[in-house]
């Protein structure tokens, strides 16, 4: 761990001590935690919560049911159960900003990059490799310049992950437009590459590229600017900067939340393959490696690695909430709940909540759930048609598949996706269930269409009031072969609401609920060979 690593954790926790108690206690905690820190460093340890109890004042235990003190009493109570897995964040939704298209997204990155004076951590599955992409690589350049000609910007670093077999597929990849920073700003740079422990061997050997990505990717999409960061499910390549329709959101300000997202992006970057500037990589001393080493011994040690990361947060949150009551200096009306799925490393935070929300959405409430590749797992379809709640499920119709049009095997997919639609639609049919769970497609001529996440509305509301966002798609990889990261926003803000339902109604807007005659159209035979192929491939995509 770098000495900016080092000392992110031991800053977060000085501003908390020194927020809880008088100067002369505070500097006795500081004292203790420098040396705990320190120790946690050599043995790979949390100190965090040995020092915990130290700082919880004794108070009575919230009946069930209670609320925590100033918190929106009404969301909160239905979703406070939350904050038991994961941290809490409060913030105000004034800060939280709705980006609606390729465009924004990219303009915004290229500015935020270009200004930020402290951090840039960027998380993707790959960085390409046009000009769009070489113009964001020239804005880091620009920042990592400024920072050197800056004394007040000293520890100035960019840390950027990516995932290494889609990261590494061509001559020309992600590697080869991060080099030359790497070379240039090594003490500041930092390029690490993840690798699927479920990809080795034999298998590892014989499989080709672009199919390897196939076994299990780093699928997180996280791009953070000092204590501002964007959420989406869009990469970094010109088509998400173009005409490739994600969900995008910026969180603006929020230092306890970019914090979290920089630690995380931090964790799986320990247990990555480090990019040096021959193009060689290699792990960082002391950790199992993903392919070579055992494959039980690196899971154990990457979840604990990432988990220490979400259980301190969480501690750390929960002694933050209980003291804000006396600090807090703006109305914090919206809740943030950071989820976390990867399954291959036994973490699978964001399918127990997800299920959840998915198995308590109350009757007569109305849930508009997307996803640009339709594949629920079991699971998720289980729930969805035995809920009382109405769902609205949007996806992409054939022509705007990211697939449609590909060469080989892939230019299928998108038939194999109609199949499994169809499949659905006459499920939801064999069970009279058409009023209640309505299939929609979105169709854009020269786009297509990567949004996911969902929108839930109470009874008798016409603005939501929780949104999933982040990366994952709701479908088996999403569950079981990627690393994947979304947040829960849940808030009470009026204009933030309005901002999420301005955003649901643009991406239905341009959809059309699939019927019966939408399976019998020429342009949706799904050939045979699709179909006997489907139920052996769909985990797969």
């Amino acid at each position: 761990m770098g000495a900016a690593a080092a000392m992110a954790a031991p800053m977060s926790w000085r501003r908390l001590v020194s927020s809880v108690y008088s100067p002369a206690l505070a500097g006795a905690f500081m004292r203790i935690s420098d040396r705990l820190f320190r120790a946690r460093d050599r043995r790979g340890g949390s100190s965090v919560l040995l020092l915990a109890p130290l700082l919880v004042k004794p108070e009575p235990a919230p009946e069930s049911g209670a609320l925590a003190p100033g918190a929106p009493r009404s969301l909160y109570a239905q979703f406070r159960w939350m904050a038991e897995r994961v941290p809490a964040f409060r913030v105000n939704g004034t800060r939280v900003h709705v980006l609606t298209s390729p465009d924004q997204f990219y303009q915004t990155l290229k500015a935020r990059v270009r200004t930020a004076k402290r951090r840039v951590v960027l998380a993707s599955l790959y960085l390409g490799t046009g000009q769009l992409e070489q113009d964001l690589v020239d804005c880091m350049q620009e920042a990592l310049e400024s920072s050197q000609e800056n004394t007040h910007a000293p520890d100035f670093k960019v840390s950027v992950l990516l995932d290494y077999t889609r990261g590494s597929r061509g001559q020309v990849n992600s590697r080869t437009m991060l080099l030359p920073l790497l070379r240039r700003f090594t003490s500041q740079m930092r390029v690490s590459l993840y690798h699927t422990p479920d990809l080795r061997g034999l298998l590892r050997l014989l499989m080709p590229q672009r199919f390897n990505e196939t076994i299990g990717v780093q699928h997180i999409k996280v791009y953070l600017f000092d204590d501002s960061f964007i959420i989406s499910g869009a990469n970094l390549s010109d088509s998400y900067f173009t005409n490739r329709q994600d969900r995008y959101v910026l969180l603006e300000d929020c230092s306890e939340l970019a914090d979290f997202f920089s630690e995380l992006v931090e964790a799986v970057g320990d247990i990555s393959l480090q990019l040096g500037p021959d193009d060689s990589v290699a792990m960082q001393d002391g950790m199992v490696h993903p392919y070579k080493g055992d494959r039980q011994e690196f899971s154990v040690a990457a979840s604990k690695r990432i988990m220490e990361v979400v259980d301190v947060a969480r501690v750390r949150q929960q002694l933050l909430l209980s003291q804000k009551q006396h600090t807090e200096e703006e109305e914090e009306d919206t809740w943030v709940f950071p989820l976390v799925q990867m399954k291959p490393l036994g973490i699978q935070v964001d399918e127990q909540v997800t299920q959840r929300l998915l198995r308590d959405a109350e009757p007569d409430s109305t849930v508009y759930l997307t996803s640009g590749y339709f594949n629920l797992t079991r699971a998720y379809m289980r729930l969805v048609l035995g809920a009382g709640a109405d769902y609205r499920i949007l996806t992409a119709s054939p022509e705007v598949n990211g697939f449609f049009g590909a060469k080989g095997v892939a230019g299928a997919i998108p038939d194999a996706y109609t199949h499994i639609a169809r499949q659905f639609y006459e499920r939801v049919r064999q069970l009279g269930q058409q009023g209640r769970i309505r299939l929609h497609e979105y169709h854009r001529p020269q786009w297509t269409f990567h949004a996911k996440g969902l929108w839930y509305y109470l009874h008798r509301q016409d603005r939501p009031c929780l949104t999933l966002i982040g990366s994952p798609n709701f479908g088996y990889r999403s569950v079981h072969r990627d690393l994947e990261a979304q947040i829960a926003i849940v808030t009470e803000n009026e204009q933030l609401r309005g901002q999420l339902r301005e955003e649901q109604e643009m991406l239905y807007q341009r959809s059309s609920e699939v019927s019966g005659l939408t399976f019998e159209q020429p342009d949706r035979h799904v050939k045979l060979w699709v179909k006997l192929v489907t139920p052996f491939i769909k985990n797969f995509f």
